[in-house]
């Protein structure tokens, strides 16, 4: 499986609507705060928009949802992973991709057979409050070496001109959040990022 090396991560389908059109290739809906009928709501909307504009769709966390609105792909953190149904997922034909911070981590996730590994922050982030140091891009080779043929996400504290420096250390593909979706001009931020990872695309 390949994935683009531009790796958006937005939390609504506004957020879709607006940026996937500009040619996002992958996109992950990673939802907070709200009842299970809007995320139900949010969830095809994006399958919408994204099947418009040849996006690949990656569901964070909600597993069920996924598996009910008949998406193909989800991601899970460590403790998500822990308590979902892998087996379901795999029955409905759903990919697979998990976050790792750590060695022990890394060992949990390749255990559960995922389509992809992510590791960070590879930079501090603002995104939430983290207990791991950051990773540093020198730990990609490492973790590339480990996990093989396997893609690989990094994710942490990324700009476009260090979207660069990741897949250069080995990284399939480069996730970002804030440095868009916080940005005064979201859709020039985007077409920079588009712009930085087209020659790994």
């Amino acid at each position: 499986m390949k994935l683009d090396p531009f790796y958006l991560i937005v939390d609504s389908a506004d957020w879709i609507d607006r940026l996937v059109p500009l040619g996002v290739k992958l996109v992950q809906l990673r939802m907070k705060n709200g009842t299970e009928d809007q995320y139900r709501r949010e969830i095809r909307r994006a399958l919408n928009t994204c099947a418009a504009h040849g996006c690949q769709l990656i569901i964070n966390d909600y597993w069920q949802l996924a598996i009910e609105e008949r998406c193909d792909f989800v991601h899970l953190g460590q403790e998500d992973m822990a308590v979902a149904d892998l087996d379901a997922i795999r029955s409905a034909g759903l990919k697979l991709g998990l976050s790792t911070h750590d060695d022990s981590e890394l060992d949990a996730a390749l255990a559960a057979r995922p389509d992809y590994v992510a590791l960070g922050p590879i930079w501090p982030t603002i995104l939430k409050k983290m207990r791991w140091a950051p990773q540093k891009p020198e730990k990609l080779r490492d973790w590339k070496d480990r996990i093989g043929a396997l893609p690989l996400v990094a994710i942490g504290g990324l700009t476009p001109e260090r979207a660069r420096i990741v897949l250069e250390h080995g990284a399939d593909s480069a996730a970002v959040v804030t440095d868009i979706t916080r940005n005064a001009d979201p859709e020039a931020r985007t077409r920079k990022w588009l712009e930085e990872t087209a020659r790994w695309r």
